[in-house]
């Protein structure tokens, strides 16, 4: 076991392989399209459709939640900064607890990276399904919603090169669509389409926690450059930097263009739509060409997400492997990226992705979702945790009082958040997201087994 003092290994100093024609470092520019990639990948053009049954108190929801992310994404800056080496989460909880609870970190991590995945692929099909009529036959959405997740594998596994020309045109090209919505729908915006402000039962409490829960979905990604800090190009100017703009950029983006569809879809139309972001448009314009246009566009979105999110499910595990906490398969990288993490991940999505169509489960999406909201506290929990450790330990760097003081707010702040969503995701998806959890420390205990059994005596 680690003590809390351990440098963890993985970084790029340690990373050896030699690059070629397929590898490239990200810059600051591309590492803001990851993040905003990541961030507003499928869940914007799902997403409100799925809290419009909680009403326009989930715009409440929305706003409380940008601060919560912001003040994630100032904390993942400063730890970035510390500690710049791929793994993100993973590394800070190892560096400030040990092994344990950076395996924790990992494990919990990779869950919410290919469930997201499999999260993904089901919005992609609602709008494949605005061209294509996909949901008459299950094995027709199952299939497409499969090619989904293989396409921006395929991409990963041809190397780090391509990944980031594939960030950068699906992130330019997802916010004609949004920008449209966003800033076009408030020529358009009739008060009558929002419907109630709390229609169901219980608090106004409640119903912003539950609608809350769902939306975090949608800031996933806020620790992308983190994760990701060793492909990245002077990882401590670059990573901190990346995360706060590309966060700030998303929240703009959420906000307007979830206002926007509420304004323009009328809200019995809205909680039944699989496609919001087409259903305004049409409203906004007639017809239905601009609907199909934009659910074109959507899906090359999402193509993106899947391709920046897949990289991210291979890092973590990468990172832990070089550390023995996961499987020695988990190192192996080709051309700048991990391959048996991106086909772990996949295939791993995929059956989850087949079961959940054929299990006959419906609001597939927010059951997905809920489940990742709660494996994504976790890593959240522990990296504020561990700045907290480190400002409170001595370990944080010579700066003013001011600025601890700060830091410390920050991170007490994104702590309090993240906990605030556990309790918003529901008892459903704690307790599915606990059994995922639980599962990895069989995984824990016999990888520490081996790491001590192989570990030189004396």
């Amino acid at each position: 076991m680690s003590t809390a003092t351990t440098t963890p290994q993985s970084g790029p100093d340690t990373d050896t392989a030699p690059a070629d024609r397929h590898t490239r470092r990200f810059g600051l520019p591309i590492a803001t399209a990851l993040v905003m990639g990541n961030i507003i990948g499928g869940g914007i053009f799902l997403l409100p459709a799925s809290v419009a049954p909680y009403g326009t108190i989930s715009l409440v929801a929305f706003g409380v939640l940008t601060l919560g992310a912001i003040a994630l994404a100032l904390v993942f800056g400063r730890l970035a900064h510390r500690l710049p080496q791929t793994g993100g989460p993973y590394v800070y909880a190892r560096a400030a607890f040990g092994d344990f609870a950076g395996f924790l970190a990992a494990w919990s991590y990779w869950i919410t990276a290919w469930v997201s995945n499999a999260a993904l692929a089901v919005a992609a099909v609602g709008y494949l399904d605005v061209l294509v009529p996909v949901h008459e036959s299950k094995p027709a959405t199952i299939a497409a919603a499969l090619l989904f997740q293989w396409l921006p594998a395929l991409a990963n596994l041809a190397g780090t090169r391509y990944v980031g020309a594939v960030q950068i045109v699906a992130t330019v090209l997802k916010f004609v669509p949004l920008i449209l919505v966003a800033v076009g729908g408030l020529f358009f915006f009739d008060s009558a389409n929002l419907g109630p402000f709390h229609p169901g039962e219980g608090s106004a409490l409640g119903a912003v926690s539950a609608s809350a829960a769902i939306l975090l979905f949608s800031y996933l990604g806020v620790e992308s450059a983190a994760v990701s800090a060793g492909e990245v190009r002077d990882p401590r100017r670059n990573v901190g930097r990346a995360t706060v703009l590309g966060t700030l950029g998303a929240a703009a983006v959420y906000l307007l263009g979830t206002l926007a569809v509420f304004g323009t879809v009328a809200h019995d139309k809205l909680v039944t739509s699989t496609a919001p972001f087409s259903d305004a448009v049409n409203a906004m314009f007639g017809g239905s060409w601009g609907g199909a246009a934009v659910a074109c566009m959507a899906m090359v979105s999402m193509l993106g997400a899947l391709n920046g999110w897949t990289l991210l499910s291979a890092q973590t595990p990468y990172a832990a492997a070089r550390d023995g906490l996961f499987p020695k398969v988990f190192t192996v990288k080709r051309r700048g990226v991990p391959t048996a993490g991106v086909l772990v991940t996949v295939v791993l999505a995929s059956l989850l992705t087949v079961y959940n169509y054929t299990a006959g489960t419906q609001g597939v999406f927010e059951i997905l979702v809920l489940v990742t909201t709660f494996t994504a506290t976790v890593p959240y929990l522990l990296s504020t945790a561990a700045q907290i450790h480190f400002l409170l330990s001595g370990q944080s760097e010579k700066v003013s009082r001011a600025r601890l003081a700060r830091d410390g707010v920050l991170a007490l702040a994104a702590f309090g958040f993240s906990l605030w969503l556990v309790a918003g995701a529901g008892y459903a998806a704690v307790y599915q997201g606990v059994l995922f959890l639980f599962a990895g420390v069989l995984v824990y205990a016999w990888m520490a087994a081996r790491k001590q059994r192989t570990a030189p005596q004396g």
